[in-house]
């Protein structure tokens, strides 16, 4: 069986190849469909999110593309909706929730830009408390539903993407493990299913993907299905740990979606 990806990257944001050459390697590759996510605007970190007059654009080119290789592959046009954007106004086929930045003494920071930058930002804005940013990356993530109407949440702790090479967060810390159990718990009264999300690992972040193994097995316990996304930022990585993800989940026994209409 060969597994599509709906969480994919142009250049119409941080992407680094065009949507036609999307489809073309998907097309190549026999993935069956494929979904667009373009991050969504944010005014205050316009480097790598969609430009508000581009959105548009993205749109309509994603139409076009669907049309032209409509007999060839399923094409669907998303958003990765961050936390702190606007509502998209022009009806997405689908809707990745994501929390990619913190909000605290007036200004917005990126939870997933650097080793070095989450550490300033711990030091500048928590007195050196990880824990602390930790409870507020996550209590944005609990009511992620509730802002976004995602159908999709993304990767769940995002906050530990540099803790495999740059260990700052104790993962069995009571107040990390509280903090994380609340926005699940939260989350999985919600429709929204969870994303495995393999970008990392692709990216040489985590050896890992998201969420942790044993955030997901509580997960899968719940009875809800997962959606297996590489996170895609090129075509040189379009699917990358699928075919391996899906052969563990199967072994498991752990539920996830093979088309995105098992959603819609």
């Amino acid at each position: 069986m060969k597994l599509s990806t709906y969480h994919l990257h142009t250049t119409f944001c941080d992407g680094k190849n065009t949507a036609e050459e999307m489809v073309l390697e998907a097309i190549r590759l026999g993935c069956p469909e494929i979904g667009f996510s373009g991050h969504s605007h944010l005014p205050f970190n316009p480097s790598w999110t969609m430009k508000k007059e581009d959105v548009p654009v993205y749109v309509e080119t994603i139409k076009a593309l669907r049309e032209k290789y409509k007999d060839k592959i399923k094409i669907y046009i998303g958003i990765e909706q961050d936390y702190f954007s606007e509502a998209p106004d022009w009806g997405p086929d689908y809707i990745i929730g994501a929390v990619h930045c913190i909000y605290k003494d007036g200004e917005y920071f990126d939870v997933d830009a650097s080793a070095e930058v989450m550490k300033e930002n711990v030091d500048k804005h928590y007195g050196g408390d990880v824990y602390a940013y930790c409870e507020d990356y996550f209590a944005l993530m609990a009511d992620l539903y509730n802002k976004t109407k995602c159908d999709i949440i993304a990767h769940f702790d995002l906050v530990t993407k540099f803790n495999e090479k740059m260990p700052m967060i104790d993962t069995s810390h009571p107040r990390y493990v509280k903090a994380s159990n609340d926005a699940l718990d939260a989350l999985l009264k919600t429709p929204a299913i969870f994303e495995m999300n393999t970008g990392a690992i692709t990216r040489g972040y985590r050896t890992t993907p998201y969420p942790s193994e044993e955030l997901t097995a509580k997960i899968a316990k719940s009875g809800k299905k997962f959606v297996i996304n590489s996170d895609t930022h090129s075509t040189s990585t379009l699917g990358t740990h699928l075919d391996e993800l899906s052969r563990i989940f199967d072994k498991l026994g752990y539920k996830y979606i093979t088309r995105l209409e098992e959603i819609l």
